[in-house]
């Protein structure tokens, strides 16, 4: 697989919608080359470091190709005319979700990066959209996207390729984790595959093993709506 980075994108920290939450989720192509670190591009920043950036989110992937899926559900959003829309730091066409698998690696540029996760939509997505329920429209979709940890560092820049030089879980694409995790949500057997995947982070192999454990979903509502569901 060999696919071409139509942007790179990075953005700083700045305050999101009426009650301005700080945000890295605007994010704007770059024109240069710039250094991918174990954390992520220079120049670029997340305004929750708990639960966004880190070396197992270090990079976002979102495919452009998605996008005109997404103007025939929501409309033709203004954020929706140029990739950057969902947060993304790298833009491609002729790659997503079916085909790019957990453990991946690619060379991009002069660094190395490894497919580590599918991308959990928050309620930000709500507030950057105009839409109440994007956060869930997305995580129902499957059009989810991806992050990256950075194996090696280097420059990166727009235009230069994905190259694929390793696979390692072939038969876990990333549609089949959006499934387990979201569809087929108490389906034990893969429930048990899924947490034993090595190249997962341990937050998301926890998912897999609390739900074996408890027999029970954990709550998504603070994510998606951030708001805590009431009791009853």
């Amino acid at each position: 697989m060999i696919v071409p980075v139509n942007m790179v994108l990075v953005g700083q920290v700045a305050p999101l919608g009426e009650d301005a939450v700080p945000s890295g989720i605007d994010k704007h192509p770059v024109e240069r080359a710039v250094f991918l670190r174990k954390d992520g591009l220079e120049g670029d920043a997340q305004g929750d470091r708990k639960h966004h950036g880190g070396a197992d989110k270090a990079l976002h992937h979102y495919a452009f190709d998605h996008y005109a899926a997404w103007r025939m559900e929501v409309g033709n959003s203004p954020v929706l005319h140029a990739p950057g829309a969902f947060g993304e730091n790298i833009s491609t066409l002729s790659m997503d979700e079916n085909t790019v698998a957990i453990g991946d690696i690619f060379r991009f540029g002069d660094a190395v990066i490894e497919v580590s996760q599918g991308r959990q939509p928050c309620w930000k997505l709500n507030t950057r959209f105009g839409v109440s329920d994007m956060a869930k429209r997305v995580q129902k979709s499957g059009r989810t996207g991806w992050y990256y940890r950075v194996l090696e560092e280097g420059r990166v820049a727009p235009g230069v390729e994905l190259r694929l030089i390793d696979r390692r879980s072939l038969e876990w694409p990333l549609r089949r984790l959006w499934r387990t995790l979201y569809v087929d949500t108490l389906n034990y057997d893969e429930l048990t595959a899924m947490a034993a995947l090595p190249h997962l982070p341990e937050s998301w192999r926890r998912y897999a093993s609390q739900r074996l454990k408890n027999r029970k979903v954990e709550d998504w509502s603070r994510r998606l709506t951030g708001k805590v569901r009431a009791a009853g």
